[in-house]
């Protein structure tokens, strides 16, 4: 069986993402374990989680709803790979293919959240007039 999340592009972008950030996780010392470790495979995770949970949502604005979360989730790796970087952890080779796709699945699901709202502003019945009045409301 498949579902509506497993053919979205974002979804199949956020598993290639998540991989590449526990792989990525992997290579960090122990002493990170229960830190950047696990908060950045919990935040990769999230970003894949929200994508799936929103695509079941009855409506947009839920679903962009949920957009808006995986994408501060994506934004949130992004912070802890800064901090990778920062304490020199891996080579900045090593942080290319996740640093690359993090802005690719950021932008597509940007563009997908923005899809979603305009989609929206679309749907909006036209300005109403009051049977008593007239006027517009």
């Amino acid at each position: 069986m498949s579902y509506k999340f497993q053919k979205l592009e974002i979804y199949q972008l956020a598993l290639e993402y998540v991989d590449l950030i526990y792989v990525l996780a992997s290579k960090l010392p122990h002493s990170e374990d229960f830190n950047l470790r696990s908060q950045i495979t919990r935040a990769a995770t999230s970003i894949t989680l929200n994508i799936a949970e929103g695509s079941t949502s009855q409506s947009d604005p839920e679903q962009t709803r949920f957009l808006g979360m995986a994408l501060r989730s994506l934004v949130e790796t992004v912070a802890c790979q800064d901090i990778i970087e920062l304490r020199k952890y891996v080579a900045l080779d090593e942080l290319r293919p996740s640093r690359d796709l993090g802005s690719k699945l950021f932008a597509k699901t940007q563009s997908m959240k923005k899809f979603l709202g305009q989609a929206q502003v679309r749907e909006l019945p036209g300005p109403q007039r009051s049977s008593v009045t007239g006027r517009r409301s």
